[in-house]
């Protein structure tokens, strides 16, 4: 007889709820994992070779844009290599900068006041003459390579974009990426944060399903850390450089709203690689 309480207690577990599941942090929890740690390596070192140039919120143009030396100018176009559509824009690049800074023919005469022979030296060219097509999306194509994550490169981020959101959609569970509202989700090393940049900016990322495939002008930062009420991306084509930006964030660390004249954020792709 003893049994029959002991049996009670075991039917009575096996019936009970289950307890819940703790909640999930806006951030997810954890650390990064290895692709999205290699993701936020890869921009950190692109950033440091134009000059770790870091800034607040969101800056007015710079007094000066680095000038297109053969370092700069052979690393866009490596970020323009990443790209289907990056051998054009390469060749057009190239026969801009020789024509512009090759020195005319005459230039190589006789000094009219010593009558030494004389070079003209060609002026210094702005790295900002390099920058149509924009070539943000390029950079991110070239830091997933560098990364060696599965991406569809593309110079449109709208096209990748749409890629990640197709993905995401088709399989939830085994998507590298997957996309959250900015209030939904704190940004976490190795994200990509994501803006609209039209004159009718999309609501959320939901909204561009009604419009696949269609180009659109965005914008959109890897994440390289997040804490202490702020957000810091790293972005190609940022005042013509790749620059790091430290954002605002709230007390839980979602992105807060960008300034109204701002692109606003639409979409955080959670890197899940």
């Amino acid at each position: 007889m003893r049994l029959l309480p002991l049996l009670a207690l075991l039917l009575a577990a096996c019936t009970a709820s289950p307890p819940p599941a703790p909640e999930r942090p806006p951030g997810g929890s954890g650390l990064p994992g290895p692709g999205a740690a290699r993701l936020a390596a890869a921009a950190e070192r692109e950033w440091r070779d134009w000059g770790s140039i870091a800034v607040e919120g969101w800056p007015a143009a710079p007094e000066r844009v680095p000038d297109a030396s053969p370092a700069l100018f052979e690393r866009l176009m490596g970020y323009w290599a990443a790209t289907p559509e990056g051998p054009e824009v390469i060749e057009a690049h190239r026969h801009f900068r020789d024509t512009i800074t090759a020195p005319p023919a005459e230039s190589a005469s006789l000094d009219p006041v010593s009558g030494l022979p004389f070079t003209v030296v060609p002026a210094n060219v702005s790295m900002a003459a390099f920058n149509t097509p924009a070539w943000s999306a390029a950079f991110v194509s070239h830091a997933m390579a560098a990364a060696g994550l599965p991406f569809s490169p593309s110079a449109s981020h709208a096209l990748y974009v749409d890629r990640l959101i197709g993905n995401a959609l088709a399989d939830p569970e085994g998507a590298g990426f997957l996309p959250h509202a900015p209030a939904e989700r704190a940004p976490r090393s190795g994200d990509l944060v994501c803006a609209d940049r039209s004159a009718a900016p999309l609501a959320d990322w939901q909204a561009r399903l009604a419009e696949a495939g269609w180009f659109r002008p965005m914008h959109c930062d890897i994440v390289v850390r997040a804490e202490g009420g702020a957000v810091e991306m790293i972005g190609g084509n940022v005042l013509d450089v790749v620059l790091r930006r430290r954002v605002p964030a709230d007390a839980e660390g979602r992105l807060l709203p960008p300034p109204p004249e701002r692109a606003p954020f639409f979409v955080v792709f959670e890197n899940r690689l």
